[in-house]
């Protein structure tokens, strides 16, 4: 990785005193993992290790800003398809940052609540209970929500969502008339309140947003802000510019004062 310049830290300062409007929601397509080591010449599951750093440092930045609620977008249902040995490594540090949750400070101290969504049951049993302590230890929290999709997919929650109004509707506790996208968002998100994404940040020079989130964000009209750094080598100052993006665009709805 490249050395911190001298003048990294002034620029930060400067980006920051930008930004007035911060999102509620942000959400982040961590991508660039596989092309960083392979850029190096590394195994992948090497740049998933230094994924998982970055990771570790961005959760504290946004809670530094005050973003309410981060959701990351960790593993896709598409992601089964990829070499077991990488898929296994991927697990392993999934269950190893969950089983940190527990006795990690900043979690306690920040009041974080911890919470996954997807399709639980193709996750590992060993992975899964993991999850599910840390989501017990932090269940009183409230002050900020990390949100973590794990074997999720945008279009497989849609349907998930389908399939449990309808039984409602068989077993006689939902009627036709009344489903509207309340009903269903409701029923989106194994019942976890989510509010509208504000902001996707997609890292890894892609341009798309890959299933992610598609009624909270795409159905709501988030700001998208895509940036060139693979996920390990994504910095503070790329986090402020897409706050940046997204300050700039809530300014430009406030209405100008009438003469």
């Amino acid at each position: 990785m490249k050395a911190r310049s001298p003048l990294e830290g002034l620029y930060e300062r400067v980006l920051a005193r930008q930004i007035r409007h911060v999102p509620l929601h942000l959400a982040i397509i961590q991508d660039g993992n596989r092309r960083f080591a392979k850029s190096l010449g590394l195994d992948p599951r090497e740049g998933h290790r230094a994924g998982a750093e970055t990771t570790e440092r961005v959760l504290d930045w946004v809670q530094d800003m005050g973003v309410k609620y981060i959701t990351l977008y960790s593993f896709s249902t598409e992601n089964f398809r990829r070499d077991s040995a990488e898929v296994e490594t991927l697990f392993s540090l999934f269950k190893d940052r969950f089983a940190r949750i527990l006795s990690d400070e900043r979690v306690h101290r920040r009041r974080i609540r911890i919470r996954v969504f997807g399709d639980r049951s193709l996750l590992p049993p060993d992975l899964l209970e993991r999850v599910e302590a840390a989501e017990a230890a932090t269940r009183s929290y409230g002050d900020y929500f990390l949100n973590i999709a794990l074997a999720y997919g945008g279009r497989n929650e849609i349907a998930h969502a389908a399939r449990s109004i309808l039984r409602g509707v068989r077993e006689g506790r939902i009627s036709p008339d009344g489903i509207d996208p309340s009903l269903v968002e409701q029923h989106l998100y194994e019942g976890k309140h989510l509010p509208p994404v504000d902001l996707i940040i997609r890292t890894g020079n892609e341009r798309r947003t890959s299933n992610f989130l598609p009624w909270l964000a795409n159905g709501k009209e988030s700001a998208v802000y895509f940036c060139a750094p693979n996920w390990p080598l994504f910095r503070k100052i790329d986090l402020l510019r897409a706050l940046r993006l997204y300050d700039q665009r809530m300014r430009g709805r406030v209405a100008p004062a009438r003469e």
